[in-house]
């Protein structure tokens, strides 16, 4: 059987729901599933207190996705088996999506400003149960109202660094995350790391940060970059999991999902039964 321990739904920037997300991975056969929304838990929790989780039919491992402030370079940390309803994680959380909230209107000011006639409620009829409104959603809604033919158009000449009405995000620093996933009783792993762009800084993270694991099975990780990051995990003793990223959407980096998948071996060493 296999696995898929990195995926998202329309609770942060998905396209399926959490019960389609669990439904199709159930229907794939997949063993273990991560869901891993960005900034929040609300997913999760959605499942949990529609009786969905924990699921006879699938071990599902509650997880959450961070952004990392660094200049230079994008970083991700996972948390899995993060206690959902913990007060300090619950309490940063509200945080982050208020500084999410005030982006948003920032970024939307910016393209009125630009001659773009796209309203705040368009982009919320795209994101729907999300509280984690993102540049991705505003995308979107931007496709949807004719303004550009895909969402990399909107974000090449809108919403990337450098262009018109990008806005920088509020983002945590490396070992406050850390620390967060730490204290709600999680397991921290660097995500994609080939998506750091500078693998020094990977070492160093790997050896320094407190991590315990390191995402070596990732889509855009060819054959030598699993390699290489496996003698790393290896190196500093870290676990090795994987996923494939899935959002549900066109423009991301897999279309279906049990497209990309890891060996269960991988994923059992993450799963806690409730």
């Amino acid at each position: 059987m296999a696995s898929d321990l990195h995926t998202h739904t329309n609770f942060s920037d998905g396209s399926f729901s959490p019960e389609e997300l669990l439904a199709a991975a159930k229907k794939l056969k997949l063993n273990y599933l991560g869901i891993t929304d960005h900034d929040t838990v609300d997913g999760i929790t959605h499942l949990y207190e529609s009786g969905l989780y924990p699921n006879k039919g699938i071990h599902i491992i509650p997880g959450i996705e961070f952004s990392v402030n660094n200049p230079d370079h994008d970083i991700h940390l996972v948390g899995y088996n993060i206690d959902i309803y913990n007060g300090t994680l619950q309490d940063k959380l509200n945080d982050v999506i208020e500084a999410r909230w005030v982006r948003f209107n920032d970024i939307m000011k910016k393209l009125q400003d630009n001659g773009f006639q796209i309203r705040e409620a368009d982009v919320l009829k795209v994101a729907g149960t999300s509280k984690s409104i993102g540049r991705s959603h505003i995308a979107r809604a931007l496709v949807k109202a004719g303004c550009f033919a895909s969402v990399r158009e909107a974000f090449d000449k809108m919403l990337r660094k450098g262009s018109p009405a990008y806005v920088p995000r509020y983002l945590l620093e490396l070992d406050e995350v850390v620390n967060l996933i730490h204290k709600s009783g999680g397991t921290a792993v660097l995500a994609h790391p080939k998506l750091v762009g500078d693998d020094d800084l990977v070492e160093e993270i790997c050896a320094n940060a407190g991590i315990e694991a390191l995402e070596v099975f990732y889509p855009l990780h060819d054959a030598e970059d699993t390699e290489r990051y496996t003698k790393m995990a290896e190196a500093h003793n870290l676990m090795i999991t994987g996923g494939s990223d899935f959002h549900g959407t066109a423009s991301r980096y897999v279309k279906e999902l049990g497209e990309f998948t890891i060996e269960d071996r991988f994923a059992e060493k993450f799963y806690q039964s409730m």
